[in-house]
C-alpha cells in the first residue's frame, strides 16, 4: 500500500511539473519524488495520441496544410506549457555566448530571453513546420511514438548523467530518485516504443531511433563539455532537439524510398 501511494504521488508530481494536464495535489518530499521520472514518459503517450488523433482528423476533414502543421506544433507546447522549450531557449542563449562555464551556468538561471534565444526559437519552429509538412501516413504514426522515446531518454539522463549543479530540479529529482528503477523503466518504455514503431513502419522507425541516438549523444557531449553536467534547462534542450531530429531523420529517409 505504501509503494502504491508513493507511485500515485510521483505520477501526480510528474504531471503537475511537466504538463498542464489535471493532477491531484501532493506533498513534495523525498518519499513522493522517488518515482517521478518513471511517469514522465506517460506525458509523451498523451501528446503522441493527441498528435496522431489530430493528424487523422485533419486528413479526414481535408484541413489545409498550414492549419494542420500549426496545430501539430502547438499540441506539445500546450500540453507541457512550454517548460522544455524554455530550457531550449535558455540553453541556446548560454551556448551562443561563448563565455566561460561559470558564466554559461549563470545565463541558464537568467529569466530574461536574449537575442540568441529568440533567433534559435524562430529557426527551430521554421524547421519543425517544414519537417511536419512531410510527416504523413505511416510516418505520422511513427512520429506519435517519438514523444515517448524523447522522454524515456531524458528520464534516463536525469538519473544517470553528472549534474552541472547540486541544486535545481534535476538534481533534486536525481537525489531522491530510485536510480535503478528509473533506469530500468526508461529502458523498458524505450523498448516498447521502439517495438511499436517497427511494427508500424520499420524503415521510418529505424531512422527516427538513429535521430534520437544521435541527439542523445550530442546532448551528453555538449552538456559535459560546456556545462560540466546536466540540469533542467539542458534536459529540456535535449528533449526539444530530439523531437525535431527524429521526424527530420524520417523525412530524409523518405526522400530515398
Amino acid at each position: 500500500m505504501r509503494r502504491i501511494k508513493q507511485c500515485w504521488s510521483s505520477l501526480n508530481i510528474a504531471f503537475s511539473m511537466y504538463s498542464k494536464l489535471p493532477a491531484a495535489q501532493c506533498e513534495w518530499s523525498e518519499e513522493t519524488m522517488k518515482y517521478v521520472m518513471c511517469f514522465f514518459p506517460w506525458i509523451g503517450v498523451i501528446i503522441g495520441l493527441l498528435c496522431f488523433g489530430w493528424e487523422a482528423l485533419a486528413s479526414y476533414l481535408g484541413v489545409r496544410d498550414a492549419l494542420r502543421n500549426g496545430i501539430l506544433i502547438v499540441i506539445p507546447v500546450a500540453v507541457t506549457g512550454g517548460i522544455h522549450l524554455d530550457g531550449f531557449l535558455d540553453t541556446s542563449d548560454a551556448m551562443s555566448s561563448w563565455r566561460p562555464m561559470e558564466k554559461r551556468l549563470e545565463i541558464l538561471k537568467d529569466s530574461h530571453a536574449g537575442a540568441f534565444a529568440i533567433i534559435c526559437g524562430i529557426v527551430y519552429f521554421f524547421l519543425l513546420y517544414g519537417v511536419l509538412d512531410s510527416v504523413r501516413g505511416e510516418m505520422a504514426a511513427v512520429y506519435a511514438c517519438c514523444f515517448v522515446v524523447s522522454r524515456s531518454l531524458s528520464a534516463f539522463s536525469v538519473v544517470t548523467f553528472p549534474k552541472a549543479s547540486a541544486k535545481g530540479t534535476v538534481a533534486g529529482f536525481s537525489k531522491n530518485a530510485q536510480t535503478r528503477v528509473i533506469q530500468a523503466t526508461s529502458v523498458g518504455y524505450l523498448l516498447i516504443a521502439a517495438i511499436v514503431m517497427f511494427v508500424l513502419q520499420p524503415v521510418y522507425a529505424a531512422a527516427a531511433l538513429v535521430g534520437a541516438a544521435a541527439s542523445f549523444a550530442w546532448y551528453y557531449h555538449r552538456a559535459m563539455k560546456y556545462f560540466g553536467g546536466i540540469n533542467g534547462d539542458l534536459a529540456g534542450y535535449f528533449l526539444t532537439v530530439c523531437e525535431l531530429a527524429m521526424p527530420f531523420a524520417m523525412v530524409v529517409v523518405s526522400c530515398f524510398l
